[in-house]
């Protein structure tokens, strides 16, 4: 099985060390790939190999950019099936899920080429300025940041590394990139889309291995002007300690809220959770973690949820009708589980699910939930759904903000009113109208309120996020 290295100044280069690990299968253990374990020192190359790469890139024309991506586009469709079968190995999830995740990494590539040669600037109106006349003319030039650190979570190792990377990269910045080190191969067979486009040396690096060892080095260098993480609050608020002062972009933790009212449609709405609380496990972000169901109806929803919920298929990854396949460890497993019973132990009743087989876990509906239990408060990215009753709309909309997080929630009703009050009230970043967050366009804006982040993503608000807004005024003698 051949080694992977780190691609440094557009060369896949052996780590200083010389040391590499195995990649394992959360499903069986096999080894599905190997890689290279870098350290301090391999960063500081690779940081250098960017900081050289951006000054070269930026003056790239937008079409010479736009022309590159596009090829690494085609690519990345071309290659799908196989980047599917590497997010599979090693993340765990289903082959249909890791389908759907590789199929759109090309359309993410070409969306944000579109979006990073479009970068507008605005004219001025100076002569509103009291004492300013037609003698100045201003306007705004939007530019790339410079060199862009991306560390990437496993749960979504090719779209959440490609939200990254290719506004990045389409706005004019180098980037270096650090995956999760249990998911480096698909952002290792992402990467080979973008070289074997064409993509100059020193614009896309990348170092893998370990996150505590090289996260400080990369996000507290001088030379990198933005961070975007995607992870958990607690290493998010790190990074804001030690990163200086540079852009950051920070997708943090959830625990989302769904509200069901008395008048929506049961069965719809039971649908909607049964796949937005389990797709990948559970570990997903704006996975629907929290139901807050009108008293009404609640023992009516449970029934229908519970039937949906038992036909899902857990398994082999590998298999064709396997919906929902592993979580990426198995102390991740043993700490969903362990969280499973600590909520029983505080009033939750367990529905159905929850039986443990190493890394699987069966599908989990948990209900009689005090959502100031820490089932609730707490972000559990794991398959388990926990469902907590409300009087009505206000206090529905009470419990749903009754959280740190805000980054997606769910409301289904067919009251107008209903709606635009929670459109207007529920703090959260995305709010969903009769359906749950577990959805995401990637052209929209993403990201959270309060402990879930800072910043957007969403290529068109990343290639904001990545680019610097400079203001030129040029001055003129006034004339009669």
């Amino acid at each position: 099985m051949e080694r992977k290295s780190l691609l440094v100044n557009g060369v896949w280069t052996a780590p200083r060390a010389g040391k590499y690990e195995d990649i394992l299968s959360p499903y069986d253990d096999r080894i599905v790939g190997t890689v290279a374990v870098a350290d301090a020192e391999d960063v500081n190359v690779a940081l250098a190999a960017a900081t050289a790469g951006a000054k070269a890139w930026r003056f790239t024309p937008a079409h010479e950019r736009f022309a590159i991506l596009l090829k690494a586009a085609l690519l990345a469709d071309e290659r799908s099936e196989d980047i599917a079968q590497v997010i599979s190995a090693e993340n765990g999830k289903s082959l249909v899920e890791a389908r759907g995740e590789a199929g759109r990494s090309g359309e993410i590539i070409r969306l944000a080429a579109f979006e990073g040669s479009q970068l507008y600037g605005e004219s001025l109106p100076l002569d509103a300025n009291k004492g300013t006349g037609f003698e100045k003319i201003g306007f705004t030039l939007r530019e790339p940041v410079g060199v862009v650190v991306a560390i990437a979570p496993f749960n979504y190792p090719a779209l959440l590394v490609l939200h990254k990377i290719a506004p990045a990269i389409a706005a004019g910045n180098a980037v270096v990139l650090k995956p999760a080190r249990a998911t480096p191969l698909t952002s290792i067979a992402l990467a080979q889309c973008f070289q074997d486009a064409g993509l100059p040396d020193g614009v896309l690096n990348i170092v893998t291995g370990s996150g505590a060892l090289l996260g400080d080095a990369l996000v507290s260098d001088p030379r990198v002007r933005k961070v975007s993480f995607t992870g958990s609050t607690a290493t998010g608020e790190h990074i804001t300690r030690v990163a200086g002062i540079k852009k950051l972009s920070l997708e943090l933790g959830a625990s989302g809220p769904v509200a069901i009212l008395r008048d929506a449609d049961i069965d719809f709405a039971a649908e909607a959770v049964a796949l937005g609380g389990y797709i990948n496990a559970g570990q997903v972000c704006i996975s629907v973690q929290r139901v807050i169901v009108d008293d009404h109806i609640a023992a009516d929803f449970i029934d229908a949820l519970k039937s949906k919920v038992e036909k899902i298929k857990v398994g082999d990854p590998r298999a064709e009708d396997t919906k929902v396949g592993t979580l990426i460890s198995r102390a991740e497993a043993d700490r969903v589980t362990a969280a499973l019973k600590r909520a029983q132990a505080e009033g939750a009743t367990l529905v159905t699910g929850g039986e443990q087989n190493g890394t699987l876990i069966q599908p989990a509906i948990l209900s009689n939930v005090d959502p100031r239990a820490s089932i609730a408060q707490d972000e559990l990215f794991g398959p388990a759904v926990a469902i907590s009753t409300a009087r009505d709309t206000n206090h529905a909309i009470e419990l749903a903000n009754s959280t740190v997080y805000g980054l997606g929630a769910g409301i289904f009703t067919k009251d107008v009113s209903a709606a635009i009050q929670a459109a207007r009230q529920v703090e959260s970043g995305v709010v969903h109208i009769n359906w749950t967050q577990l959805w995401r366009a990637d052209l929209m804006p993403y990201g959270g309120y309060k402990s879930s982040g800072i910043g957007k993503e969403g290529v068109r608000s990343a290639v904001a996020e990545m680019t610097e807004v400079k203001t030129v005024i040029l001055h003129g003698r006034a004339w009669n």
